[in-house]
């Protein structure tokens, strides 16, 4: 069975100008597995190596998928299992992104979403299946010793917003995701 998470490997066209990728063909990225319609999105800049951006979701009726792509600079991408019943709930898979390799990570509907810059001044860039709702945003602990996710962090630590301090651990979180029967089993890379 295919794992629901998804890598997608770009090509990069180099040439003495610089160079060209394509970052999103619909038809070729759902042979691949990206099975959602992107309606909006999203840019973050992060100054320092060592911030963390999650562990976020949205919940019903406005879940979102995430196609997520590093344009500057490094960053680990994690995808945590949040859905009811889950064989793997609480697991997590996690893919190097970078605006070098331009591999981009698919997360479904039912996943937590977090990554971690590896250096200063990165630019993610993702696209999401449904827009911003502020009242149905929600994430779990990145800390949180149940979901065992071995951060790299620098020396001088980690830098978080006041929110993602503040979210509730996977003990406490009742999940609105059901499972679809597709156990988190590694990265489908394609």
């Amino acid at each position: 069975m295919d794992s629901p998470i998804h890598l997608i490997r770009t090509r990069r066209f180099a040439d003495d100008r610089g160079s060209f990728r394509e970052t999103w063909v619909e038809p070729r990225w759902a042979a691949a597995g990206v099975d959602a319609r992107f309606v909006q999105d999203n840019e973050s800049h992060s100054l320092r190596a060592g911030t963390i951006r999650g562990i976020h979701f949205q919940r019903p009726p406005h879940a979102q998928a995430k196609l997520v792509r590093c344009v500057t600079g490094r960053i680990l991408d994690y995808a945590v299992d949040l859905r009811r019943g889950s064989p793997t709930f609480g697991r997590h898979v996690a893919a190097e992104l970078s605006g070098e390799n331009g591999d981009q990570l698919f997360i479904p509907v039912g996943f937590g979403h977090a990554f971690v810059t590896l250096e200063p001044d990165c630019i993610v860039a993702y696209k999401v299946s449904d827009v911003y709702a502020p009242d149905c945003d929600g994430g779990v602990l990145w800390s949180d010793p149940d979901l065992a996710i071995d951060w790299p962090l620098p020396p001088e630590g980690e830098t978080l917003s006041t929110k993602d301090m503040m979210l509730p651990r996977l003990a406490d979180f009742d999940s609105p995701f059901d499972y679809d029967g597709r156990p988190l089993d590694g990265i489908q890379g394609v």
